[in-house]
């Protein structure tokens, strides 16, 4: 297979199925089945372009065949790669657990695809405008997913998330268009290499611009008071794919243009560690003191992305390798939380605890690897003479500490509490769900247990950022 293929292949295989099953009824078992199919093609395919791009270097094409400069640029390294890939696995873990339970819409499929299609692109695109193309071809797929089911709650979540999207996106337009009259391209790699030559003043509001638009993506403090309401009111598989793909966009979007505006970051480090500071502590508290379980979810997804800001504030090699490991690690343990936490049984139990002591941090579960490298990240910090490391250091025995009560607290109330149990016991909890929560528990076990590909790709992300900064 050629390398052009293999780039178009994790977007092309969903944007392809999205058109068909687009005129299907997604109600329909094997409808669901076709779509759950193309969305496992194009999670093989984005691991087989990881596994390229890690041998051999970032994969460039310009569509169509068009001049350098002209044409629209596809591009794979690392960290787009690795991105596409854990995004789609876990639309494709959630669409698989919504088609067992019984698909109620039938838009559903294929809205799911034409989302991993927007993802998929928008990882994969070395071209500005076309990352927002993507952007909004997979927040408005989001959008509708949002209020899957249309209950009166959902329908509220949906337009809350409409709107602040919408906001979201006029500011990053705003951005891109200044960054074109500013550099003269919308070429990732050639504005990295002009900014250096831009009024610093620009730059900086641009900067700034582009902080605000994925910060609310990511739902970090002070933009986080949409993420609860979406969060609760979202179906569980839809809420995985939220809080485990589509959030992704605010974690790869700090990181991409952090890279391309790299001074920039660096002057805005003070910044971006007060944000992540205050967001790991307000996300904790606040689920401390709730009792729904969505509630607590979705609070501690704001207090977990407060760390990949932390880390991408100290920033560096072993900064910027510590947010995209826990990147990933989140994904993965936000998707298995959400679609866990409505299911019962002992094997989903267990489970669920898989996934908690991976948000607390605790060894064997992939989410020690991942404070294991914000730790690292923060001994790295060595400013004010050394005490903001300590600072750093502590901020994350402590969010940790926070994150062990809360979790303790939820599996308390939703797998030992009988009233609860009693409650929940009518719903649907077919075998075919219990055994996709039990596969994903087992995945991030197995991941905790042999961490060495995620650290590779951690190392290989941080160096492709670095190598293609505005950095002199």
């Amino acid at each position: 297979m050629t390398d052009s293929a293999l780039l178009v292949l994790p977007a092309g295989i969903p944007w392809v199925l999205a058109a068909v099953c687009a005129l299907l009824d997604g109600r329909r078992r094997w409808v669901g089945r076709l779509a759950a199919a193309g969305l496992g093609a194009s999670f093989v395919s984005a691991v087989v372009l990881t596994r390229r791009v890690l041998d051999q270097g970032p994969i460039e094409v310009v569509a169509g065949g068009w001049p350098e400069g002209v044409g629209i640029v596809l591009r794979a390294d690392v960290m787009g790669a690795a991105f596409a890939a854990v995004s789609v696995g876990v639309m494709f873990f959630s669409l698989l657990y919504e088609v067992s339970l019984g698909v109620r819409s039938r838009t559903f499929p294929a809205l799911v695809l034409f989302m991993a299609a927007g993802l998929s692109g928008l990882f994969l695109t070395g071209d500005i405008f076309n990352f927002y193309v993507f952007f909004e071809v997979s927040v408005t797929a989001a959008y509708v997913l949002t209020g899957y089911r249309e209950k009166d709650y959902q329908v509220r979540a949906a337009f809350i998330f409409a709107i602040v999207n919408l906001f979201g996106s006029v500011v990053f337009l705003i951005a891109v268009a200044s960054l074109y009259h500013v550099t003269g391209s919308l070429q990732m790699s050639t504005v990295a290499e002009r900014v250096s030559d831009v009024n610093p003043n620009s730059i900086i509001v641009i900067a700034a611009a582009i902080l605000v638009a994925f910060s609310l993506k990511l739902g970090l403090f002070p933009f986080h008071f949409w993420l609860p309401a979406v969060y609760v009111g979202s179906h569980p598989p839809v809420a995985a794919m939220l809080s485990g793909a589509l959030a992704n966009i605010g974690s790869y979007g700090l990181l991409r243009f952090g890279g391309i505006l790299s001074e920039e970051l660096r002057l805005g480090a003070v910044a971006l560690l007060v944000l992540g500071s205050a967001s790991i502590l307000y996300g904790a508290l606040q689920a401390v003191s709730r009792h729904n379980k969505d509630e607590v979810l979705a609070y501690s997804a704001i207090g977990q992305a407060g760390y990949i800001l932390l880390a991408l504030g100290v920033g560096g090699p072993v900064g910027l390798s510590a947010a995209v490991i826990y990147t990933v690690v989140n994904s993965l343990n936000k998707a298995l939380l959400f679609l866990a936490a409505s299911l019962r049984g002992p094997l989903v139990a267990a489970s669920f605890a898989i996934g908690a002591f991976s948000v607390v941090g605790v060894p064997p579960a992939l989410g020690f690897v991942g404070k294991i490298a914000v730790f690292k990240a923060g001994l790295a910090e060595d400013g004010a003479g050394g005490w903001l490391a300590a600072v750093l250091v502590a901020l994350i025995f402590l969010g940790g500490a926070l994150s062990f009560v809360y979790m303790f607290q939820l599996y308390q109330r939703v797998f030992l509490d009988r009233e609860a149990q009693g409650s929940d016991g009518k719903q649907a909890n077919p075998p075919a769900t219990r055994f996709l929560v039990i596969t994903l528990a087992a995945l991030v076990l197995a991941m905790g247990l042999w961490p060495e590909p995620l650290l590779v790709l951690g190392e290989g992300a941080a160096s492709d950022l670095i190598d293609n900064s505005g950095s002199p």
